[in-house]
């Protein structure tokens, strides 16, 4: 059976990424972080999140008083999901296209440029190494 395509609201992901980032927590935990975003309300984090276990996307333990919530997306799966569809939907599947983007648009520190060109320099081992 093929792995469920999961398709995360703008709501879902700010979820997602507090629960990757802090492991299972209750409602309050993730509302609380939520809130230094922007201003969300408990009841609304509740119902997202009750949603989101319906789809498969969370699972909940009911053992304690306060229930519990984890993630049962992975997080790389999901990025790499999410990343390939916004660039074939906005860059034409162009890798490239959306990298020289975001460098266009974005001011880079010393240290994420030197980040960049190990990447890269490491990429073209990878390449030299395949055979031809």
């Amino acid at each position: 059976m093929r792995p469920q395509k999961i398709k995360p609201t703008e709501a879902e992901l700010e979820i997602l990424q507090v629960l990757w980032t802090y492991g299972p927590s209750t409602v309050r935990f993730v509302n609380e972080k939520l809130k230094g975003e922007r201003n969300v309300g408990y009841t609304t984090s509740l119902k997202v999140m009750q949603i989101m276990t319906e789809k498969g996307m969370l699972d909940r333990y009911k053992e304690s008083r306060t229930h519990i919530y984890s993630a049962l997306v992975e997080e790389k799966a999901t990025k790499i999901q999410l990343m390939n569809k916004f660039v074939s939907t906005l860059f034409g599947g162009s890798a490239s296209g959306m990298v020289l983007q975001a460098l266009g648009n974005h001011k880079c520190s010393t240290e994420e440029l030197d980040e960049i060109k190990k990447l890269i320099e490491s990429i073209e081992k990878q390449t030299d190494h395949e055979p031809k």
